[in-house]
């Protein structure tokens, strides 16, 4: 049984349409949803631009997710939104260990293979590593 589902955000056109997947499924079996969006820490910068960096990408994320909260209002549905720092992959991972998630629910890229390996797949690791089922939706 599904009872808490969550999203990995990043406001991309597949990442959104794995939001709008999530949120019929969440109406169907009555789940929580969890909407987490994962800011990135910069590889190379000083300290003061680290934080900077990641300040704005806090903010950038927090407005992205607004409007999904109150589409899942519209649809009688509460999603908590959240915002987090680090490897996106382990905070996916991070976060549906620590709040019991059922499912965890991606958006696929749609990279080529070439891009795979050469930068890794986010939505691969999670598959790898995750505790509970993973969906990808394309």
């Amino acid at each position: 049984m599904i009872t808490k589902i969550l999203l990995a955000y990043d406001g991309s056109e597949p990442a959104s349409h794995a939001y709008r997947f999530a949120l019929d499924l969440a109406k169907t079996h009555r789940a929580e949803l969890l909407v987490l969006a994962v800011a990135r820490l910069p590889e190379f910068a000083e300290d003061v631009e680290t934080e900077a960096v990641i300040e704005n990408s806090q903010k950038h994320y927090e407005k992205l997710l607004v409007p999904l909260g109150e589409e899942a209002a519209s649809k009688g549905l509460t999603a908590r939104l959240e915002v987090a720092v680090g490897h996106p992959a382990e905070q996916i991972i991070y976060h549906a260990e620590r709040n019991g998630v059922d499912l965890i629910v991606l958006g696929h890229r749609g990279k080529t293979r070439f891009q795979r390996l050469l930068v890794g797949s986010v939505t691969k690791q999670v598959m790898h590593y995750a505790e509970c089922p993973v969906l990808v939706v394309r």
